[in-house]
């Protein structure tokens, strides 16, 4: 029987969920419940000064908007701190790691001398095989004895086998001079007891892997399956930073984007099924596997991304899209909606998601709904409201007051209208447009009337005439 997978989601708290971070979690998650697996969360927090309460919330509040969810509880790096130098401590006693006394002074001073003389300034430390008996009473750290010959096999799911020539290993510190573990040792030390079966992470850390794997090696642990992601790059080709815009996954959800969208946008950005753009959770979870994910970096492009939430709203359930409203309007520290404006969205939902690309613009297209009257228009629309328009539409009220409020009928009644005033209906639908909404650029005057029904539209016919 084949092992569960097991896979980890392991920032550091920098106090928001970084967009190339949001994609490695979405990896991790989409591998794990792919497979019926578990998909963890650990918090590398042993930078104190860095690591607030506030940091790690805005990771929390990243993954809550995506949608994935994590097993079990979050874990803390920093409070595994003993367990990290006990196993230091077990390579001590087993002669797998040693006491190094060199000072940094003589490190220097022998890298200089290196550098100088065109050797490698690999730093061979000569505490290495020392006798106990010669340790001086004097701080020290305590380091790995690193393979000294052969090489090192990285075999990676996305980046193929990497390898690695032993005699380029140093041999890493596991502890510092007061006694804290290093970042290197406690990233293992963790992965193993949490059981992690695969590391899905940024290629920025593929080197990180032939170091991490003489600590596997030294303690006899299985070393889990490696695969070194690409980092997302700008539409520039460059590495992904504040100059491209935004970085962070809740500055999206602030500025409009479904989660759904997104969450099949970051998807595609460096993994692909084929030639499909467009696909659901539950495909995406069906579909994805390591071997579909590229090895060139991948490059973040605004316009897919708007094109995917825009198919995403047209397709999702509108009670689902409302809810999802209401949390943007609080994450952008937008007022929220009323009782009644939320339930006149609802009812607008299906005419207002259809092209839009954002939450922004969807409300926007509702804009109809949401205000209030009288309908205070805009600089364009109160040109289409002049003193001729107002006429016609005091005519066209008595031909709706008994008509059946249904499309058909609304637009038979329209178009015979506008025919009785020898004009087309087009040359009605900007003063309609006005005194509905209070502006020129509307969705169709027909789903306009239809959402707010026979009462609120002669209303709002009769406030325009007026």
């Amino acid at each position: 029987m084949s092992q569960a997978v097991v896979t980890r989601f392991a920032p550091s708290p920098t106090g928001f969920l970084h967009i190339g971070g949001a994609r490695t979690a979405l990896f991790n998650w989409l591998y794990a419940r792919g497979r019926k697996g578990t998909f963890l969360l650990r918090i590398e927090d042993t930078d104190r000064a860095r690591s607030t309460r506030e940091a790690t919330q805005a990771i929390l509040d990243g993954l809550a908007w995506l949608g994935l969810d994590y097993d079990g509880e979050v874990i803390s790096q920093f409070e595994r701190a003993d367990r990290h130098a006990e196993v230091a401590h077990q390579l001590l006693a087993e002669g797998k790691a040693y006491k190094c006394f060199a000072t940094q002074d003589e490190i220097a001073e022998f890298r200089d001398a290196a550098k100088a003389e065109g050797r490698s300034t690999l730093f061979r430390s000569p505490w290495r095989d020392a006798d106990p008996s010669t340790h001086p009473d004097a701080p020290f750290v305590v380091r790995i004895k690193a393979p000294q010959s052969g090489e090192t096999v990285i075999r990676d799911q996305v980046q193929g086998d990497v390898t690695i020539r032993n005699d380029q290993l140093d041999d890493m510190v596991l502890l510092r001079g007061d006694g804290t573990p290093v970042y290197m040792l406690a990233v293992v030390v963790d992965d193993h007891d949490m059981g992690v079966t695969h590391v899905i992470r940024g290629d920025d850390h593929l080197n990180n892997a032939a170091r991490q794997m003489m600590i596997y090696d030294a303690m006899g642990w299985d070393v889990p399956v490696w695969a070194h992601i690409p980092l997302i790059h700008g539409e520039d080709g460059k590495k992904l930073s504040k100059r491209h815009g935004a970085l962070g996954a809740q500055e999206y959800q602030a500025m409009g984007f479904p989660a759904a969208g997104m969450r099949n946008y970051l998807t595609r950005l460096g993994w692909s099924h084929g030639d499909d753009e467009f696909f659901t959770d539950a495909q995406a979870r069906e579909w994805f596997d390591l071997d579909g994910i590229g090895k060139s970096p991948a490059r973040f492009d605004l316009k897919k991304l708007q094109n995917l939430c825009g198919q995403h709203m047209a397709q999702a359930d509108d009670a689902a899209l409302q809810k999802e409203i209401a949390a943007y309007l609080e994450a952008a520290g937008r007022p929220a909606l009323t009782n009644e404006q939320s339930a006149g969205l609802l009812k607008a939902m299906p005419f207002v998601k259809e092209r839009s690309k954002t939450f922004d613009e969807m409300i926007d297209k509702a804009h109809f709904i949401l205000t209030d009257r009288p309908i205070q228009p805009d600089e364009k629309a109160s040109k289409a409201l002049d003193t001729v328009s107002r006429g016609i539409l005091t005519q066209l009220t008595p031909h709706l007051q008994s008509v059946t409020w249904d499309r058909d009928s609304l637009e038979a009644v329209l178009n015979d209208f506008a025919a009785s005033q020898d004009t087309k209906f087009g040359k009605l639908a900007g003063p309609l447009r006005a005194a509905l909404a209070g502006r020129a650029v509307t969705p169709s005057v027909f789903d306009m009337m239809l959402v707010l029904g026979r009462d609120a539209t002669l209303a709002r016919l009769e406030d325009a005439a007026a």
